[in-house]
């Protein structure tokens, strides 16, 4: 390098010196910058690859009729509210007063019951008051794996065409109604 100064090369040397010194707050501030994004997105929101799909096809059980079998026409006519839901989760408990709500006001509910002992079930609903128009079985899980549940509760939207128009994981209440479901629900009927 032809011109360059000792000095100069002992300026470019403090120079990659400090470079480096910052190197350490450079990467906290793009973990900060990732931890502030990550934090910012709302847990449940949990986007479903059906959305604005036609239900998956399922020939199911309705609890508390069990020699009855229904499928996806129970979801065409009017929009629905799926609700995921099984006696060994807590939080369904916690959700169940606001479903009886809900469904008090003319919205129309249809649980499935997940992975759960349908006996224990329907003495459930007989205690707790049931808010389904119907819930169906699922057993093994099946058709909560073809629509992407993760766990219970879970609640799906449906349109009166069987389209699922949105997903809400985790506990349905007032804000959840009024905030993510209620315009949805109001745009389809």
């Amino acid at each position: 390098m032809a011109g360059v100064t000792q000095n100069d090369k002992t300026h470019m040397v403090q120079l990659v010196y400090r470079l480096k010194l910052f190197l350490p707050l450079l990467i906290f501030i793009i973990v900060a910058v990732f931890l502030v994004v990550a934090l910012g997105r709302d847990p449940n929101a949990m986007p479903s690859a059906l959305l604005d799909r036609s239900v998956p096809e399922f020939s199911l059980r309705v609890l508390g009729d069990e020699d009855r079998y229904v499928g996806q026409e129970i979801f065409l006519g009017e929009p629905s509210l799926l609700n995921v839901w099984a006696t060994w989760c807590f939080s369904c408990r916690i959700e169940h007063s606001y479903l009886l709500k809900l469904s008090s006001q003319g919205v129309r509910i249809v649980g499935l019951n997940y992975k759960d002992n349908g006996k224990k079930a329907k003495n459930w609903l007989l205690e707790m008051k049931d808010p389904y128009a119907l819930s169906i079985i699922d057993n093994i899980g099946r058709f909560a794996m073809n629509l992407g549940v993760f766990g219970a509760p879970e609640t799906y939207l449906i349109d009166g065409m069987g389209i699922i128009r949105y997903k809400h994981v985790g506990v349905i209440d007032d804000r959840i109604w009024y905030d993510h479901l209620l315009p949805v629900w109001e745009s389809i009927k």
